[in-house]
């Protein structure tokens, strides 16, 4: 039996974004529904609902649906119409190939005010005498029986002969209702017909042993009996079928039922052929016998492990579908191994060293779509990173800039100072390159303290009344 759950609600209101309270339109047709149910409390704002092609036989839980419009229960098993008196809004109703035999039951559709459309091809009402006439007299608001619409004419003459037409409709009704109790009995006959059958069948199948129990090892057969003993039950079983399908059958709700549990049957057996022609593959293996993690790639994605700078991090570039959804990735990250599950095929990758899965981060490209975890190691190393120094080379031009800063922050100069030569160090000449001559900036008024004397001329006299040039 198939109900009508949450999930399956939900399924079927993808256009609405997976929403239920505000849906107006919901389709549940060939699904195998045998009763209606919850609708009335977790759609309320339904105006459509499709339910055709089901097992339902009763129309129920539908009365509180006060904006429903249209309602499709064509091809089920319903017997009356009933229960729709609080649906204010219904303006089409699909009975098409039902059991209707009570047709009396029409008259709880009369307060609708807004009905205008019935569809009861099919039912065996319809094939009552005087079927037409009643229902146009019954429901005034009609507007079309069967896709055919209601002349005023028609629908004059129908109240005039009202109440001949309702005797003869009763009648009928009385006379389908015998019939129908005959099939009810015959249906139960035959049910405990077939379960002593299979009983009979179960016990001839089944060999007590020595010790009471029922066994195969004992007397088994040849592989060639056996094979022929299920060609043998293949035969049978499809010759009953042959037979259920050829012999003719009553319409009613119960052969419907079985016709539809044959129907099942048959899936089963061919679903078990394909199975046994092609048997599912066993379970994947991610741990080894001793327990520790595999290297597995099943979506064969390329990928890169390495470590940062400093060695204490592993970074794994893992190169996903670029147009591949975020929710279709699960990434798993574990102390000694990372997995990563693509659309249900597992990647997964063992660690050399353990790493701490609650510190471990992951982005992904909004370009290229790749992964980019990066998981610290549990046991973190510190290494001081000095760059090596450049090679001597005669061409000095080759070395940049960047190598002799380099040169000059790494390299180690000592102080020696002898105490026979001179107690005291000559601070002014610890700096490698001295200035010899110092050009104070533009505009300054500084006067450099070391000045440079020029020689004088051969024709130089001094004169000492002149004073100095400053």
């Amino acid at each position: 039996m198939v109900r009508i759950t949450e999930g399956l609600v939900r399924k079927k209101s993808e256009h609405n974004e997976l929403e239920i309270f505000s849906l107006e339109e919901l389709s549940l047709h060939q699904e195998n529904i045998e009763k209606i149910e919850h609708l009335d409390r977790w759609c309320k704002h339904l105006k459509i609902l499709y339910l055709q092609s089901n097992l339902i036989p009763k129309i129920e839980n539908v009365g509180r649906l006060k904006q429903l419009e249209y309602l499709n229960l064509a091809l089920n098993n319903i017997e009356r119409i009933e229960n729709l008196e609080g649906c204010e809004s219904l303006t089409k109703l699909d009975l098409t190939v039902n059991f209707v035999g009570e047709l009396t039951s029409i008259e709880s559709l009369k307060r609708l005010v807004f009905f205008q459309e019935l569809y009861l091809t099919g039912n065996p009402c319809s094939q009552y005498e005087g079927y037409r006439e009643f229902v146009i007299a019954t429901l005034p608001n009609l507007k079309t029986l069967d896709g055919t619409p209601i002349e005023k004419s028609e629908r004059i003459k129908a109240v005039q002969e009202y109440g001949v037409v309702k005797a003869r409709i009763i009648q009928q009704q009385i006379e389908y209702r015998k019939q129908r109790a005959k099939q009810l009995e015959e249906a139960k006959l035959e049910e405990e017909m077939e379960k002593a059958e299979k009983a009979i069948e179960n016990v001839e199948e089944k060999k007590p042993g020595f010790d009471g129990t029922w066994y195969t090892d004992i007397n088994q057969e040849d592989k060639e009996k056996k094979a022929k003993r299920e060609v043998e039950e293949l035969e049978k079983q499809h010759q009953k079928d042959k037979e259920f399908w050829e012999t003719k059958s009553v319409f009613s709700p119960e052969e419907r039922v079985k016709a539809h549990k044959k129907l099942e049957e048959q899936k089963d057996r061919d679903r078990l052929k394909e199975e046994a022609k092609n048997p599912p593959k066993p379970p994947r293996k991610l741990f080894n016998d001793e327990g520790r993690p595999m290297n597995i790639n099943e979506p064969k994605i390329d990928f890169r492990l390495t470590e940062d700078e400093t060695g204490n991090n592993y970074i794994l570039d893992y190169h996903c579908f670029k147009y591949m959804e975020t929710a279709l990735i699960d990434l798993d990250v574990q102390p000694n191994y990372v997995r990563i599950k693509t659309k249900g095929k597992i990647f997964q990758l063992a660690l050399e060293h353990d790493v701490n899965p609650d510190s471990s981060t992951c982005q992904r490209s909004q370009i290229t779509g790749y992964l980019l975890v990066t998981m610290p190691k549990a046991k973190q190393v510190l290494k001081p990173s000095i760059k090596p120094i450049p090679k001597k080379t005669d061409n000095k031009e080759n070395i940049d800039q960047n190598d002799k800063k380099e040169i000059k922050r790494t390299k180690t100069e000592k102080l020696e100072v002898d105490e026979k030569v001179r107690k005291t160090v000559d601070i002014g000449n610890i700096v490698e390159e001295k200035h010899k001559h110092v050009v104070p900036p533009l505009g300054s008024k500084t006067v450099c303290k070391t000045k440079i004397e020029r020689a004088n001329s051969e024709n130089f006299v001094d004169n000492p009344e002149v004073p100095p040039l400053e």
